[in-house]
């Protein structure tokens, strides 16, 4: 009987602790805006934000045309996921990143090229569905 007390007090014990730091570490992101990315994905989108962007002359183009802007690439590095088998991330220096999401109602994806000095968004294209 004294064993089921003792483990009684430890899952009360584990529990409030669990629900204490629940609330500061929410709070702590909350007004600092950090964010806890453990997933590879996820990783890949906050490393590639982190950089400055540049484009090549094709998106370029396609930025001065109005056909994509700049809120659509964002939505990619935001919200896209990105497609490990078609990349190429043991590459040097430089790894490439394919990166789907749908946009506009289309299924799209960008290649981005992955260096140490920034990020460059090399082509887009979308899928017929």
């Amino acid at each position: 009987m004294a064993f089921l007390k003792r483990l009684g007090y430890y899952l009360v014990g584990l529990s409030i602790g669990i629900v204490i730091l629940t609330f500061l570490l929410k709070k702590k992101t909350s007004e600092t805006g950090t964010s806890f990315c453990y997933f590879p994905n996820c990783r890949v989108l906050k490393e590639l934000r982190s950089k400055p962007i540049s484009y090549s002359d094709s998106i370029a183009d396609l930025l001065e045309e109005g056909i994509i802007d700049s809120t659509d690439i964002g939505s990619f590095l935001q919200q896209g996921s990105v497609v490990f088998s078609k990349s190429d991330t043991r590459s040097s220096p430089c790894t490439t990143y394919v990166i789907e999401h749908v946009l506009k109602g289309k299924d799209a994806s960008i290649k981005t090229i992955n260096c140490d000095s920034g990020v460059q968004i090399s082509q887009i294209s979308y899928s017929e569905n």
